[in-house]
């Protein structure tokens, strides 16, 4: 398989993406952080999103291994997606069966995936600059 020639990411892209992931992890933990909530259901909730994130981060990677031609075990790839469902699942149990108004329960879906999303972009970015060379030094005057 002939290699994808990727182009750079746009530093407007990198920004954005690193700001969504910022917005929607911090968003999420402030409300962790100012809830009515058990430790422990705090606890849950926090978990959920290290899981997710790690989840689609770990499935953007295979999935790209692959497109790419790197190896990727069978069963690596199914507990990636596995992983991935799961983390949106416990959250969407977890948030059918608080008392949450549904407003809190749709603050928290919607920054638990504007942090996935935001995740697998970072990720996405990372990698498409990785494959680059680094860029000479440019100074004032035009030369190198």
């Amino acid at each position: 398989m002939k290699p994808m020639l990727t182009p750079r990411p746009t530093g407007a892209f990198i920004g954005a993406s690193w700001a969504a992931l910022f917005i929607g992890v911090l968003t999420y933990l402030a409300g962790l952080w100012n809830a009515s909530m058990l430790l422990n259901e705090k606890g849950y909730y926090f978990t959920l999103l290290m899981y997710g994130l790690f989840a689609a981060v770990s499935l953007q990677k295979s999935v790209r291994d692959r497109l790419e031609g790197i190896p990727v075990t069978g069963i690596y790839f199914g507990l990636c997606w596995l992983s991935l469902g799961l983390a949106i699942l416990l959250l969407a149990i977890g948030l059918s069966n608080a008392t949450f108004s549904t407003s809190e329960k749709g603050f928290y879906a919607m920054s638990f995936i504007l942090s996935l999303f935001a995740a697998v972009a970072v990720q996405k970015n990372i990698r498409d600059t990785a494959s680059f060379p680094e860029e000479p030094p440019h100074s004032s005057d035009g030369s190198i």
